[in-house]
């Protein structure tokens, strides 16, 4: 979001959304419930607000609200509340474990993990992951050339539904997927990762 390009005119622009499979994958890093590891979920290490100081300290009607907005978790009450009762964490599956016991039976064996939302919503707010694509989406249209095209892969429907209205609504841009282009079976069976990916384009009138 803070890159300033030399070349202000792009033929085309290609951004990829997701967060890097190293960095999920790294369970040091604390990004998933699936190996115990601290509560960090910094993107940029260099920065001091990690998910441990947010789920130990924060206000209990204040990660409702997060988990609400950013994970779009409908039991964010529920889930604030047991983990203010429980806290402090300091690991992933203290965590995750915690919000498993505190939902219905059958929301704690759903399609997916019941901790997958909040902990969607703890990595978004860490790292400003939607104020950084708001300003993204804000200045990119200006580094094209006329005619330039533009394609954006998001992973969730928070990021998408900003994509689609922010290309919708430009005064200088033509969209030209009516709905977004998912993966085919074929590409989620090699990389199952790509199951939720979303790519829509548009091309700068001129």
């Amino acid at each position: 979001a803070e890159y300033e390009p030399k070349n202000l005119e792009f033929d085309g622009i290609i951004a990829d959304l997701g967060v890097s499979s190293v960095q999920l994958d790294t369970p040091e890093r604390g990004f998933s419930f699936r190996h115990q590891a601290k509560l960090d979920m910094r993107m940029n290490q260099q920065q001091s607000l990690t998910a441990a100081e947010i789920v130990n300290s924060w206000e209990e009607a204040k990660l409702a609200d997060i988990f609400y907005t950013y994970g779009e978790e409908r039991l964010s009450r529920r889930i604030a509340r047991r983990i203010v009762e429980h806290r402090p964490f300091e690991t992933t599956t203290e965590l995750a474990e915690t919000i498993a016991n505190c939902v219905p039976r059958k929301y704690r064996y759903g399609r997916i993990h019941p901790a997958t939302r909040v902990f969607q919503a703890l990595r978004i707010q860490v790292n400003q992951e939607l104020t950084s694509l708001e300003t993204f989406l804000e200045n990119a249209p200006n580094w094209l050339k006329p005619r330039g095209r533009i394609g954006i892969i998001s992973f969730h429907s928070l990021e998408d539904r900003l994509v689609k209205h922010s290309l919708r609504s430009s005064s200088v841009l033509q969209v030209l997927t009516k709905k977004p282009i998912q993966a085919q079976d074929s590409e989620i069976t090699l990389n199952p990762r790509a199951r939720s990916a979303k790519l829509r384009l548009a091309e700068k009138i001129g």
